[in-house]
C-alpha cells in the first residue's frame, strides 16, 4: 500500500467515526483507521458494528481496525470483508491496553502468547492475500518492563507477511501517563530492518515538528497520531507540511477553528442521521477545539450543552478571532491516565507459548 503521506490517524473508540476521519482526511492524513472493531461481532453483523465499518463519502483507501482472539473468527471475518468488498487495509490490534480487552487476553496482552500471536496474523493475511489487501499490525512495548513482546511480535508477523508493524513506544501498563520511549520505536527499526518491513512510530506526537523528530530520531517509515489531534484536525496539515521541509505551521485561527468545528457537526449529523445523537457525541470535542483560545466561560459551558445545528451556529458566531494559541494548542491532550497492573486472564504469564483454549467472548468493544 502506497500512502500520499506517511501519516496515520490511530483508530480511538468513540472518536475515528467516519465524520472525524472525513476531517483528517480533508486535512491531509494519508490513512485513516477506523474504530476498533471486534472480529466477532462483525461475522455475527452487529448493526453498530457494520455502521462503525462504513466509509465516508469517497473515503480511500477503506481501513478497518480489527480486535480478535481466536485465528479462526479472525479469518472469518476478513474473508466477509473481502468477499463484501468492505475494506481496503486491514489493521490488528495488539495494543489496546484498557481492562476489559486485556483481562479477556486480547489488545497488549496477547503478543505474550507467541503462537496465539502468530497464528491469528498468519490466518490474517492468508484471508486477505487472494484480495490484494495488505494487513498491518498496532502494538505496544509490552505488558510491563517484565514483560516485554514488541521485537518478538514484529518478527513473527514479518514472518507472516504483513505490510508494516505500527509501535505505540509505551507499555500496557503505562497506559497514557508519561512519555513515550521513542528508543524503542529505533530498536524496532534496527530490528526490523533486515526483513524489509516497515516500521511506524505512534506516542507524543503534537505537531509536526513532532512528527519529523520522530522520523529522524528513529528512522521510522511514518508516524501514527491518536490523541494529538483530538480537536485539532489540522494536525495532519502540520505534519504534511514539517515533512515538506515547510517552516510555516499550519494552524487556524479561532475563526478558522469555528469552521471546522461546524463541518464537524454537519459530518456528525450526516454519520448518525439523527441531530440530537450528533450534537451529543459532537460535545466531548468542544473543550479540545477551544483549549487555549480566550473563551467566557458561559460560553464555553454552553458550547458543552449544545443541542443543535442551529444552536452551535450562534455559539460559534458569538466567539472573536484570535491567533492559534501555540504554546497551549500543541501541549499533551485526551487521556493522561495513570499507569497500573495489566489485567490479565489467570495464570496468563505462567507460559508465553501456551495456546490458551479460545473460550472467550470477543465481543467487547472499544479501547
Amino acid at each position: 500500500m502506497v500512502l500520499d503521506s506517511p501519516v496515520v490517524l490511530a483508530p480511538m473508540a468513540g472518536i475515528t467515526n467516519s465524520a472525524f476521519r472525513t476531517l483528517c482526511r480533508e486535512q491531509g492524513a494519508g490513512l485513516f483507521v477506523s474504530e476498533m472493531v471486534t472480529a466477532r461481532a462483525l461475522i455475527e453483523r452487529h448493526p453498530e458494528t457494520l455502521r462503525l465499518i462504513t466509509p465516508g463519502k469517497g473515503e480511500s483507501p477503506r481501513s478497518v481496525q480489527l480486535y480478535a482472539v481466536d485465528p479462526k473468527v479472525v479469518s472469518l471475518a476478513i474473508k466477509m470483508l473481502m468477499e463484501e468488498n468492505l475494506a481496503d487495509h486491514i489493521d490488528l490490534n495488539f495494543g489496546c491496553p484498557v481492562p476489559k480487552v486485556t483481562r479477556r487476553g486480547g489488545g497488549a496482552a496477547l503478543p505474550y502468547k507467541r503462537k496465539l500471536f502468530s497464528s491469528i496474523v498468519e490466518a490474517s493475511v492468508k484471508a486477505a492475500a487472494p484480495f490484494g489487501v495488505p494487513v498491518t499490525v498496532k502494538m505496544r512495548i509490552g505488558i510491563d518492563e517484565e514483560h516485554p513482546t514488541y521485537l518478538d511480535a514484529a518478527s513473527a508477523a514479518a514472518d507472516a507477511g504483513v505490510a508494516w508493524v505500527a509501535l505505540h513506544a509505551r507499555f500496557a501498563s503505562q497506559l497514557y501517563e508519561g512519555k513515550a520511549d521513542w528508543s524503542a520505536i529505533t530498536r524496532l527499526v534496527e530490528h526490523m530492518a533486515p526483513t524489509g518491513v516497515p516500521v511506524l512510530g505512534n506516542g507524543d506526537i503534537w505537531s509536526g515538528s513532532d512528527g519529523l523528530a520522530m522520523m529522524q530520531e528513529t528512522g521510522c517509515a511514518g508516524v501514527v497520531v491518536g490523541r494529538g489531534c483530538l480537536g485539532r484536525p489540522w494536525l495532519f496539515a502540520d505534519l504534511v507540511a514539517a515533512f515538506q521541509g515547510e517552516t510555516t505551521r499550519a494552524n487556524p485561527t479561532l475563526f478558522e477553528v469555528r469552521e471546522i468545528m461546524f463541518r464537524h457537526a454537519q459530518l456528525l449529523v450526516e454519520f448518525f442521521e439523527d441531530e440530537n445523537r450528533a450534537m451529543r457525541d459532537l460535545r466531548k470535542h468542544m473543550a479540545w477545539y477551544l483549549k487555549g483560545f480566550s473563551v467566557v466561560r458561559e460560553l464555553r459551558s454552553q458550547f458543552g450543552m449544545v443541542a443543535s445545528l442551529n444552536e452551535l451556529r450562534g455559539l460559534l458566531d458569538q466567539l472573536t478571532d484570535q491567533p492559534y494559541p501555540t504554546q497551549v494548542g500543541d501541549a499533551p491532550r485526551g487521556r493522561i491516565s495513570h499507569g497500573r497492573p495489566v489485567s490479565l486472564p489467570d495464570k496468563w504469564l505462567e507460559d508465553p507459548d501456551e495456546i490458551p483454549a479460545i473460550t472467550i467472548d470477543d465481543s467487547v468493544s472499544g479501547g
